[in-house]
């Protein structure tokens, strides 16, 4: 063949290495400009403190470029969004200030919230290529603050934009700014937040005509062409280092807020070679409720998910796009048509996706992957009003939970799930703005899953209302904790509870001290004045057989209190005296002879496969709905 028709990631590259690098590293430095841009001049707390948003350049081609390490699941998604702008324009009728806006899930978008901005950047007349940027906006209407009604139909969730022309020549369509700032809770943060995408996408367009003007049009067209060359053949030599084979994993969401029944996806990697399949044939078809997936997110949560395993150091972009392919069933609820609900997809779905995929990469490669994580955004968003005025005040957070085990080292504890890097909103910020009090965010001892490499621990939040208030919240891990790998055991469930007045708690997602098992998904659930919302969220899966844990490790947990002395003996083995905290080591190597005695008769008892109302580890196992 050729070399004029050969792939671009199979030519040998012309640059020359540190052109090459040079160029690279501009381009990363674009988008982390970008960034650096919008977080500083964003008016939302959303935004500027808890840094969900998501910036990227393309080429002329609309292949992903560069980006930042901001949420992940933006970033593969992103393209559509682009792509869905030029197909409604057309490439031949964008001009130089044109930024065209966008947050339709079906059309390239995610879940409402996450307004996506795309600009074209030309250097002397010629299209070089274009910018994006997306954040997650507080609120743009809906049944519920933020958009998290939960309800059965798309409009449900507030003001859906088609590809429209925000700017033109850099001037702002000021009928189309009045319709956003109409259509939302929070009119006092769009006006800056706007400014905010218009900079960080000026910024980039800045940074690529001057690469331009330094290193010549065609070297920069040419690096372009190469850095993602680069990425296709590192992805392409990962993917060939698996067996080939066809590995399955399945996970599920707890509910889609209307059905009791868990909703499950099922995926198969199929590995030929230098090439992947990611099948979800055998998934649940679309759901009444607002959690379903449009392709642009389920094709973002598969990328983000094999990033981590296939070409960790490879530069981000879109070559590792070329060697993967999805397949998606017309009637899934991971493929969402118009009008299924969404609000959900990003922030509990993707996670999902990614439980699935990591425990199929378990069984291709089991000495490489990491346990899953609490699979979670744990997403909530609170109206309260203001007892001094009655001003509404709308804030959202994202409590998080542990990340898995590895092969390597115990996993994270309250660490944003792999779909955002994101933070928490800070205490102080939100009691500066907003009329609650943040009582506690603690570690939270016993929620770990138990392994040979233990999870990450979870968190203990607790918010209490001065005014009235109305929270929505999705989540997940309500009914069985994160799965672990390798013989590791699960996590506890995480839990919803409202404290009254008076201190009387009550369950109101997850399980009830009786046994009973509520929904997790809440919209404007009403607290009054003075009454408190507990989140108990958890930690990852154990990564390899807990009795096969360091007992000096044990030791450290317990007095770490990052384990209870109950938990050492039932799930690790290990006996430690109450009084003097030291390790009994003859009753410990009996204790753990005997239980490894039990597994090799496949006699012993597994690690709770769901948590249990009595206790976080090791009481009661509730049965899951098959």
């Amino acid at each position: 063949m050729a070399l004029s028709a050969m792939p671009d990631s199979l030519q040998q590259p012309t640059l020359d290495p540190v052109t090459f690098e040079v160029l690279r590293s501009l381009f990363e430095y674009t988008c982390a400009r970008m960034s650096q841009i919008l977080q500083k001049t964003s008016f939302s707390p959303i935004l500027y403190d808890m840094v969900d948003f998501s910036n990227a350049i393309y080429d002329a081609e609309l292949r992903l470029l560069g980006q930042t390490a901001n949420c992940p699941v933006h970033l593969a998604a992103m393209q559509f969004s682009a792509r869905a702008t030029t197909k409604r324009f057309g490439v031949q009728s964008l001009q130089e200030g044109d930024v065209i806006v966008l947050n339709d899930p079906y059309e390239g978008g995610t879940h409402i919230n996450d307004i996506t901005f795309t600009m074209p950047i030309f250097f002397r007349g010629r299209l070089l290529g274009f910018a994006v940027s997306r954040g997650h906006w507080t609120d743009l209407g809906g049944g519920a603050a933020g958009g998290q009604a939960f309800g059965t139909h798309i409009a449900a969730e507030g003001l859906r934009l088609p590809p429209l022309k925000l700017c033109e020549r850099y001037t702002i369509n000021d009928d189309l700014f009045r319709i956003i700032t109409n259509n939302t809770r929070t009119p006092q943060y769009v006006e800056g937040d706007i400014q905010a995408h218009l900079g960080a996408l000026r910024a980039a367009e800045a940074e690529l005509q001057r690469a331009a003007e330094r290193y010549g049009e065609e070297t920069v067209r040419l690096a372009m062409r190469e850095v993602i060359a680069y990425t296709e053949r590192m992805t392409r030599q990962a993917i060939a280092a698996i067996p080939d084979g066809i590995y399955e994993g399945e996970d599920y969401a707890d509910t889609d807020g209307f059905s009791d029944d868990p909703i499950r996806i099922r995926v198969k990697l199929i590995v030929t070679g230098d090439e992947m399949t990611v099948d979800f044939t055998g998934s649940d078809p679309m759901v009444t409720g607002a959690i379903n997936s449009p392709m642009a997110n389920t094709y973002s949560a598969v990328y983000y998910s094999l990033k981590f395993f296939l070409n960790p150091d490879a530069p981000a972009n879109g070559g590792m796009f070329a060697p993967i392919k999805v397949i998606l069933p017309d009637d899934c609820w991971l493929n969402a048509k118009w009008p299924a609900p969404t609000i959900g997809c990003t922030t509990l779905t993707s996670s999902k996706i990614t439980s699935a995929m990591w425990q199929a990469l378990a069984k291709a490669i089991p000495q490489r992957v990491t346990a899953p994580t609490f699979a979670e955004c744990n997403w909530f968003v609170c109206a309260v009003k203001d007892p001094r005025g009655g001003q509404l005040s709308v804030f959202s957070d994202l409590p998080a939970g542990g990340w898995g085990g590895t092969p390597y080292g115990d996993g994270m504890s309250v660490t944003m799930d792999p779909l955002g890097n994101c933070m928490n909103l800070p205490a102080e910020t939100a009691e500066l703005l907003f009329p609650v009090v943040y009582e506690a965010f603690e570690l939270r001892p016993d929620s770990a899953g138990a392994g040979k490499h233990r999870g990450g621990l979870g968190a203990r939040l607790q918010i209490r209302f001065l005014g009235e208030a109305e929270l929505s919240m999705e989540t997940a891990r309500t009914r069985e904790g994160s799965p672990g790998v390798n013989g590791g055991g699960r996590s506890p469930v995480q839990r919803l509870t409202k404290i009254d007045g008076s201190g009387t708690r009550e369950t109101i997602g997850g399980w009830t001290e009786d046994g009973q098992w509520k929904k997790c998904l809440l919209a404007a659930y009403r607290f009054a004045p003075g009454e408190r919302f507990l989140f108990e969220s958890t930690g990852g899966g154990g990564w390899g057989n807990p009795l096969e844990r360091d007992v000096a490790r044990v030791l450290d947990d317990v007095l770490d209190e990052y384990i209870s002395i109950e938990a050492a003996r039932e799930v690790y083995g290990v006996v430690v005296d109450p009084v003097t905290l030291k390790v009994d080591a003859e009753a410990t190597q009996a204790l753990r002879t005997e239980r490894l005695q039990k597994d090799a008769n496949g006699l012993a008892q597994q690690t709770p496969l769901a948590a249990q109302p009595l206790h976080p580890v090791w009481g009661q196992v509730q049965a899951v709905p098959e």
